[in-house]
């Protein structure tokens, strides 16, 4: 039965619902409503639950001073039968609100904060922030660090969760405990309320001056934050060439000036948090004073009991921990606000590049490929690709050569819309890349490139990226034919996983170049798509792995339309067409002996790898 409560509550909010608008508002308010619209009903319990807590927390200090008038007023001689014919009515009804009514209350908050709100919203809040960063443009993270993109998704779910459950449990218990309090010594005598209510209202002006303060200082704290992590993972994911070159010094006075501006954030913001507490203790000191000064007054004229005195002096000592609590908890309440903005920034960019509405699905029966009139200068206004026209038939194996920087990989770019061109279209068998979806388009193209990163998964996970519903023998196969099973098979990672479920570490690096690259070519090879794409796919190869393997790939072209970069000019000469890229735009076009017999700057390319030793 137990277990069925705590699953009821549990299934009250589906986290990983999906969704299709990811996108939050970037101001502050907006974004946090955009999340907790998703799940009103549990944080409308927590209202409705935090009130009748401190309404409750106010009655049992109302119901201590009246016991105290009670006992005063019954003949001790009497007993228990005495003091419960007198009075047992008010005594039962104080008992089943302390030991049934309370419990229910305080177990229902429990369930609900626990079992509802922090594991649904807060992993509701992560989740959709991670789909929509994930869906962000090529650029949108090669212009950021990693680790600083991970923090604010990370972060920013957990202080969108924390700041909302803090102003319920805090300044909504607050609220509603002061009001009750009101109610209850206003009753005694007016004077009592009137110093609460200068005191709350004392409150709230020093509220007002320190909290836009704070939050403007907590914001530049979770910046410097989310920048300070950032290059300590930049640091730590980039510790071999760290040691290479023996730049230690160098890198930490990099790291000291970023925990110096983290540093001189924190102290402008601990200043106001100081500054909070000291007033705090001032007005809470005055406070006290003239409410205890006032209830004697009031007793030695006989207008309040000595029970009144003591619920009042209790209800008031009570409201100044609850006050001094609140202003000191602005601390993390304020952080987590600072850390919302701070997320919000990023969270709430709109996504780079997008489908057009009702994109259809991207259906290639004649793979051809047709650059007309493309430019792009990566919003430079000029260079890198110009006016480019390029007609690759299907089936053809067309081989893309030139000089560093000359836009060969930029070209592949495009073709895999990682980029929009700024002008000119690229079609796939007469269809706008552009116009049809990103996911389809990407589906029917199988790229190996030069600087292969894997995932920290297994083996098979990041070959099974390729197709994930191959079965294992097709995936035994692709393995095989890229040269890998040996290799794999040999594999133990430090957990013990072997073979294909041993784990490849960060970005590969627990497998040497050959083989992360070879693992790529599998997984390409289950892909099996129609339109391949090689970027230097042999280049981590030694001579005679890329001769085990060339065979394979001569294999996997067949009846592909293939488009090849490479330096190594040796490895594309046998392809059907060679086009020779400078400076953005296509300088020469033919065979391998074609271009070596027209003196151009392709033979320039062979002559200087051949070391001129080499017939041509």
């Amino acid at each position: 039965m137990i277990d069925a409560l705590f699953r009821y509550f549990e299934a009250r909010i589906q986290p990983y619902a999906r969704r299709d608008d990811l996108r939050p508002p970037r101001a502050t308010f907006a974004f946090i409503w955009f999340y907790v619209r998703q799940a009103k009903a549990p944080f409308l319990a927590m209202l409705v639950l935090g009130g009748l807590t401190a309404a409750i927390e106010a009655a049992l200090f109302w119901f201590v001073g009246r016991l105290v008038d009670i006992l005063g007023t019954v003949d001790k001689a009497a007993g228990w039968q005495g003091l419960l014919q007198a009075h047992g009515a008010e005594l039962a009804g104080m008992l089943v609100l302390i030991a049934v009514v309370r419990f229910v209350v305080t177990m229902t908050t429990a369930l609900v904060d626990q079992q509802v709100i922090t594991p649904g919203f807060y992993n509701l809040v992560r989740w959709q922030s991670y789909q929509h960063v994930a869906r962000q443009s090529l650029s949108f993270f090669q212009n950021d660090f990693a680790g600083r993109i991970v923090t604010k998704v990370w972060s920013g779910g957990q202080a969108t969760g924390d700041l909302v459950t803090s102003l319920m449990e805090s300044v909504w218990f607050v609220g509603i405990y002061s009001v009750s309090m009101l109610a209850l010594i206003g009753g005694l005598d007016w004077r009592l309320a009137l110093i609460v209510i200068v005191w709350v209202v004392i409150f709230s002006f020093l509220a007002r001056y320190f909290v836009p303060r704070i939050r403007t200082h907590s914001r530049e704290t979770a910046e410097a934050a989310s920048m300070l992590s950032g290059r300590m993972v930049d640091a730590y994911s980039n510790i071999q060439t760290l040691r290479l070159f023996g730049r230690d010094d160098a890198n930490d006075r990099y790291m000291r000036e970023g925990f110096d501006t983290f540093q001189k954030t924190t102290l402008m913001f601990t200043r106001f948090i100081t500054g909070v507490r000291g007033s705090m203790a001032l007005l809470s000191g005055v406070m006290i004073t003239s409410m205890a000064a006032l209830s004697i007054h009031l007793w030695l004229e006989d207008r309040i009991s000595a029970g009144a005195v003591a619920f009042t002096l209790a209800l008031v000592l009570r409201l100044n921990f609850l006050l001094g609590r609140l202003m000191t908890q602005f601390n993390g309440i304020m952080r987590n606000f600072g850390t919302v903005q701070n997320a919000a920034e990023l969270i709430s960019q709109p996504v780079g590049l997008t489908d057009v509405p009702q994109a259809p699905v991207l259906e290639v029966r004649q793979p051809e490929i047709r650059f007309e009139n493309v430019s792009f200068h990566y919003g430079r206004g000029k260079g890198v690709i110009d006016g480019m026209n390029l007609i690759i038939r299907p089936g053809e194996k067309v081989g893309i050569v030139g000089r560093s920087g000359a836009g060969k990989s930029t070209l592949v770019n495009l073709l895999l819309r990682f980029y929009d061109v700024e002008s000119g279209r690229i079609l796939i068998d007469g269809q706008d890349i552009a116009r049809v979806t990103q996911e389809s388009l990407r589906a029917q193209i199988g790229m190996v490139t030069q600087d292969t990163s894997l995932l920290h998964r297994s083996i098979r996970d990041n070959i099974l990226f390729g197709r994930p519903d191959a079965t294992d023998a097709e995936l035994l196969t692709a393995v095989r034919r890229a040269s890998a099973e040996e290799f794999i098979l040999a594999l133990e990672d430090q957990r013990g996983r072997k073979g294909f479920d041993a784990h490849v570490g960060e970005r590969g690096v627990k497998l040497s170049g050959g083989q992360r690259q070879r693992v790529a070519i599998a997984r390409v090879m289950l892909k099996d798509a129609p339109i391949l794409v090689l970027d230097e796919a042999t280049s981590a190869l030694d001579s005679e792995v890329e001769a085990a393997i060339q065979s394979n790939l001569d294999e996997l072209m067949t009846g592909k339309t293939v488009l090849a970069i490479a330096h190594r000019l040796s490895t594309i000469a046998a392809l059907d067409r060679l086009i020779v890229m400078d400076k953005g735009r296509i300088v020469e076009e033919g065979t391998h002996a074609e271009l070596v017999a027209a003196g151009g700057l392709y033979s320039e390319l062979w002559l200087r790898q051949s070391g001129g030793f080499l017939a041509v």
